[in-house]
C-alpha cells in the first residue's frame, strides 16, 4: 500500500472531489441533518443488536448450564426489559 500511494498517478480534478451519488452529478447540498431522534432509535438497535450477541451463545450452550445461568440470564433480559419500558413510557419510541 505505501508503493502504490508513492508510484501511483496524481491527476487532480473538482470532479475527484465530489461526491459520487448513483452515477449521477449531485444536485444541491449532500450533507443531511438527521432529526435526533433516529439517533436514539438507532442506539436502542444497537443495544438490542448487542443484546442478541449476549444471549446466543446462552442460548447454545443451555442444556450445559445450572440453575444459575438460567437466573443470571433471565436478571439480564428482565433489566433489558425494564429500559425498553422506561423508554416506552417516556415516549421515545414515538415516531412523530
Amino acid at each position: 500500500m505505501f508503493f502504490g500511494f508513492i508510484l501511483r498517478p496524481r491527476k487532480p480534478a473538482p470532479i475527484k472531489k465530489s461526491t459520487y451519488e448513483c452515477g449521477l452529478e449531485t444536485i444541491g447540498e449532500t450533507w443531511v441533518r438527521f432529526r435526533v431522534q433516529y439517533y436514539i432509535y438507532a442506539l436502542i438497535f444497537v443495544i438490542f443488536d448487542v443484546e442478541t450477541v449476549f444471549l446466543y451463545p446462552w442460548a447454545v450452550a443451555y442444556n450445559q448450564l445450572d440453575l444459575f445461568a438460567l437466573v443470571e440470564m433471565f436478571i439480564f433480559l428482565m433489566i433489558l426489559l425494564g429500559g425498553l419500558l422506561y423508554a416506552w413510557r417516556k415516549g421515545v419510541l414515538e415516531w412523530v
